[in-house]
This record gives structure tokens, C-alpha cells and sequence, in this order.
């Protein structure tokens, strides 16, 4: 039986990189890319370049708060349609390598290699040489058994990095990552797991398997247990339907207008509704969120009787679920969720 050979890549710091292209005056400063790229409204980090992250900044991060971490930092708005255009020029590279990609979203794909007579390592340079020339873009990327070990690999030598990892090199170079860096460990179960005094994955490796699954339930105990051991059986899914489509938005100020609300609303839906059929498919279900001021978050949904991709019919069910809120607070953030999905031959674009 062939043995499995799968490789890892992922873009370095991928919206800063595009934008350093375009940019290149901007070279060797800390880049931030988030929101309207202005620091002082509000917005999260997108992606920062690692002269950023030297000073804390990380995704998901506040723009306020990286900006006084960096206040010298240059901020740009994020421009996600020329992303997605880099990202498609690099996907369809990727095709000439291997035709058993899984698209991990617009800067990760992993690719299977297992067939390829090449040395793994003679054709991750030959795939990083190649997006290099034609993007100017550079990428890290681990090859490995297994998703899990491919995907630790291609984040050990970051930026332009190559790592090979076998399972028999999982207590020297795996075990003593920290355990946050596992597939599987988010802050909540990372929390968990220091209460247990788990901070690395060889601490996690040392635990029965008894103590995850009472403490952590079954599945996500067995799957801790296997993944700290290097273990992974996952396929590659070179296709996957959406469970849902969704479009949100966050206020400058804090709102307490039902007009407003309504008219962004609508607005979001219609976009929403404008992927669902370039897509092909129709929702059962609508999902109304809202975010309050003290960042309290409810939602409403409602279930239609059958699919459906009218504008119309989504935007009255999506009112009837906004008019189901009290707004005795202010609103932060407003979005919508199309989810139920099918799709019919007749609905392909």
C-alpha cells in the first residue's frame, strides 16, 4: 500500500503581503490590514506582517488596540476582492501540482502528493519557486503523513519555510508545542485544558484517555487524544457544500434606530441572497444576529415551509425575525445567515 504524503501550504501574512506589492515603499515597516484601515474606527485585524506581529498583533485583534501597540504601524483597508483574485491565481498553480486539493480557504489549500514520483521536498520548492515568479507572493509549507502533522509543519518555520515531519518525530518536535497550536484547541478548550495543567501537546499526549472524554466529552476527547499523538485518519475533501451564506456589519457608533436597522438589513440580505443563487443553491432557514453595545448577542431565526433563493420571500422573513428583538439597547453589529442550503441542477450558474 502507498504511503500517504500530505503537503501543507499556506500564504505569509497574505492580505499584508498583497498589499506590500502594490505598496513596496512600505517594506520593513509593521503593515496592518483590517477594517477601513483607519485605527480609530472601529474594526478588527485581517492579517498584520510579521514586523507587526513582533509587537503582540495578531488576527481578530481590536484596530485600537493594535494601533497602541503600534502606533507606527501603517494601517490599509481591506480590499478582499484582489485578494480573492491572487488567491484563484494561485489555486489554479496549485492544480498543476496535484488534482487532489482540499481549498482550506483563500490563503490554505492541502494538496495529496502521495502519487507524485518526485522527492517531496524537490517539489515544494518547485511549488514555492513558482508561485514566487508569478505572484511575487512567498508561502511556507509542511508535508507530513496526515493533515494534522502537514498543517504543524507548515507553521514551524514561518516566513518561506519548509518542514518535513514523521510520525516519529512527534515527541521531539511536536510534544513540545503549545497545546493552542493542535487542530482542535481553541481559547475555550485551551482554558480548560491549563485548569488540567495541559500547556503543551506532550502534556496533553500524557493524559488518558479516560480524563478527556469526562472532561471534554467523547468526541472532542478522543479526537484531543489522537491529534497530540500525531494521529490523524482524515480524508482530503476536494469538495465541499457551504452549510450557509452570510454577510454582517459592524457600526461606526452604536445604533438604536429600527429605520437604520431595517434599511442595513435589507441591504446584507441582498447581498447574501446575490451568493446564494451566483451559487446555486437555496435556503431553508434565515438567521437574524445582533450585537448590543455591552456586546450581548442574540438571534432569531425563522424555517420557511420549502427552499427558496427569492429575494423577496428572504428579505420579508428576515424583517419578521429583526422585528422579534427588543431594542431597548443599542446595536453594535447587524448581519444575517442564509443557512438549510440545497442545490438543484436547474440552480447551477
Amino acid at each position: 500500500m502507498m504511503n500517504r504524503l500530505i503537503l501543507h501550504l499556506d500564504m505569509d501574512a497574505f492580505f499584508a503581503a498583497v498589499e506590500l506589492l502594490r505598496h513596496p515603499e512600505l517594506r520593513g515597516r509593521p503593515v496592518i490590514v483590517g477594517g477601513s484601515g483607519d485605527p480609530m474606527q472601529r474594526g478588527v485585524v485581517s492579517t498584520a506582517s510579521y514586523e507587526a506581529r513582533k509587537f503582540g498583533i495578531h488576527s481578530a485583534m481590536p484596530l485600537r488596540t493594535a494601533f497602541h501597540l503600534c502606533p507606527q504601524a501603517a494601517f490599509l483597508p481591506v480590499d478582499y476582492r484582489t485578494y480573492e483574485k491572487e488567491s484563484k491565481k494561485i489555486k489554479a498553480l496549485l492544480r498543476e501540482f496535484s488534482s487532489r486539493i482540499e481549498n482550506m480557504g483563500i490563503d490554505e489549500a492541502f494538496l495529496d502528493i502521495s502519487y507524485r514520483r518526485q522527492p517531496p521536498e524537490e517539489l515544494a520548492r518547485a511549488i514555492k519557486a513558482r508561485i514566487h515568479k508569478e505572484t511575487g507572493l512567498t508561502c511556507s509549507i509542511g508535508i507530513a503523513p496526515n493533515k494534522l502533522l502537514a498543517k504543524l509543519a507548515s507553521d514551524m518555520d514561518k516566513p518561506d519555510g519548509l518542514t518535513l515531519l514523521n510520525e516519529k518525530d512527534v515527541p521531539s518536535r511536536v510534544w513540545p508545542l503549545p497545546v493552542r497550536k493542535l487542530w482542535g484547541v481553541g481559547p475555550k478548550t485551551e482554558e480548560r485544558l491549563r485548569a488540567m495543567g495541559v500547556t503543551t501537546i506532550g502534556d496533553l499526549a500524557r493524559l488518558p484517555l479516560a480524563t478527556l472524554v469526562a472532561r471534554l466529552g467523547r468526541a472532542h476527547g478522543a479526537w484531543l487524544h489522537q491529534a497530540a499523538r500525531g494521529i490523524d485518519n482524515s480524508p482530503l475533501v476536494t469538495f465541499r457544500e457551504p452549510k450557509s451564506l452570510s454577510r454582517e456589519t459592524t457600526f461606526q457608533r452604536d445604533i438604536k434606530n429600527p429605520a437604520l436597522l431595517v434599511e442595513v438589513l435589507t441591504r446584507l440580505v441582498g447581498e447574501a441572497v446575490a451568493r446564494l443563487k451566483k451559487q446555486g443553491y437555496r435556503c431553508r432557514t434565515v438567521t437574524v444576529k445582533l450585537r448590543y453595545a455591552d456586546f450581548e448577542t442574540h438571534q432569531h431565526a425563522a424555517t420557511l415551509d420549502r427552499t427558496t433563493a427569492d429575494p423577496e420571500t428572504i428579505r420579508r422573513t428576515a424583517r419578521r425575525c429583526l422585528a422579534r428583538f427588543p431594542l431597548e439597547k443599542r446595536v453594535r453589529l447587524i448581519g444575517v445567515r442564509l443557512s438549510g442550503l440545497t442545490r438543484r441542477m436547474s440552480d447551477l450558474p
